[in-house]
């Protein structure tokens, strides 16, 4: 076993944390439920920021806010801030008005967002009070973050406020997101996302005959793609996810439109497919104006971002990965070193030591209203938090 984390565990302190975590396992799942039933879908956190904010301030953190972008702070420990960060998303995918009841069926609950993220949001919380109740010795400051926009199109938009402040630097970043006790997300995966619109001027589909056809456009701009060659090291990958257009069966579009997911590790990678990407939107174009009829309008194009998410990493044997590897050790789980896309990805593209967690317990269906829970492990993945804190903070 790791000689730091051995001595951790044998420390009066932490031990009175996990004996702690271990009776309040079931205040845990209960804060759990509670979170995951207040709706807080991407740019529509507040509800669910306010709840955090009032339980950090019952919990007694120092400093606790609400910054202009949404995200909720408080703080422990005593020195420079913001010293170590622990962050937790807020948001979830899911839109406005969709049912977030918790079913139970036996040890496993189901509702959307259980895990991803109401499980990493009632860990930060349920951590910060073990550490307070039981006089945990911080070696530091230590910043817990709630934030705002990190699924999907927000784009990471809350810890991109923060550390877009030069003064808000921190000594390392940990993100909590979802379950799990032996992933070691050391790796951001980066992304570029864009929405690409072919308009025309439309018409009847016998009628209007020669005219160019976005559809048609949009057809052959997947087929293009789908022929891309990729790299499967560094692994890049490129998704065409959604498509749509058209009014009627009978009529030829005045607008169709694609949106693609780029993924990778690397950003050369992530730029040289972005350029091939383009060049078979721009050959879809050219294809469809050379087939439409003499006089008729010629179709345009549009690209819009989605999201662009930097790609990162921290080293295998910087002290922060050694930490949360030796941790999870510890606590008798096989760590797995990983890429991931989380809020994690920006401190590791501007080289702040950054890892991601999950908190502990099992899950699955991530991102589906299926999502699921089970908390085999739960305490555990918390006081892995708590050690790798200790490690390093």
């Amino acid at each position: 076993m790791n000689r730091r984390i051995a001595e951790l565990l044998d420390r009066d302190d932490v031990r009175r944390a996990r004996a702690w975590l271990e009776s309040h396992d079931a205040g845990t799942l209960g804060l759990q439920e509670q979170l995951v039933a207040i709706p807080a879908p991407t740019g529509a956190e507040g509800e669910r920021a306010a709840f955090v904010e009032d339980r950090m301030r019952a919990i007694a953190l120092a400093d606790v806010h609400t910054d202009v972008a949404g995200n909720v702070l408080g703080r422990l420990g005593e020195g420079p801030l913001p010293g170590l960060v622990l962050c937790s998303h807020l948001d979830t995918v899911f839109p406005a008005g969709t049912p977030l009841d918790v079913t139970r069926t036996g040890a496993r609950l189901s509702a959307p967002g259980i895990g991803d993220n109401a499980r990493g949001l009632a860990a930060l919380l349920v951590l910060a009070e073990a550490i307070r109740e039981c006089g945990v010795r911080l070696n530091g400051p230590l910043t817990f973050v709630a934030s705002v926009g990190e699924e999907g199109e927000g784009n990471l938009r809350g810890v991109r406020h923060l550390l877009g402040d030069a003064s808000f630097r921190p000594e390392g970043f940990v993100a909590l997101d979802g379950p799990g006790l032996e992933r070691v997300v050391h790796r951001g995966l980066g992304s570029r996302r864009v929405r690409v619109t072919y308009r025309g001027p439309g018409g009847h589909s016998w009628a209007a005959f020669g005219v160019p056809n976005p559809a048609h456009a949009v057809g052959l701009a997947t087929a293009r793609i789908a022929e891309i060659p990729l790299p499967a090291e560094p692994r890049t990958t490129l998704t065409v996810a959604r498509l749509g257009g058209g009014t009627t069966i009978n009529t030829i579009p005045q607008e169709a439109w694609l949106e693609v997911d780029l993924r990778s590790e690397v950003t050369d990678a992530l730029e040289s497919a972005r350029a091939a990407m383009t060049g078979a939107l721009r050959e879809a174009l050219e294809v469809s104006n050379r087939r439409r009829a003499s006089g008729t309008a010629a179709l345009t194009m549009d690209t819009v971002s989605l999201g662009d998410r930097p790609p990162g990493s921290t080293a295998p044997q910087h002290p922060l990965v050694r930490a949360a590897v030796a941790a999870t050790q510890a606590l008798g789980a096989t760590p797995k070193l990983a890429a991931g896309s989380t809020d994690a990805n920006v401190p590791m593209s501007l080289g702040i030591p950054a890892i991601a967690l999950g908190a502990g317990g099992r899950g699955g269906d991530a991102h589906l209203t299926s999502e699921w829970f089970e908390n085999v492990g739960g305490p555990e993945g918390i006081a892995r938090v708590l050690l790798v804190v200790l490690a390093t903070g």
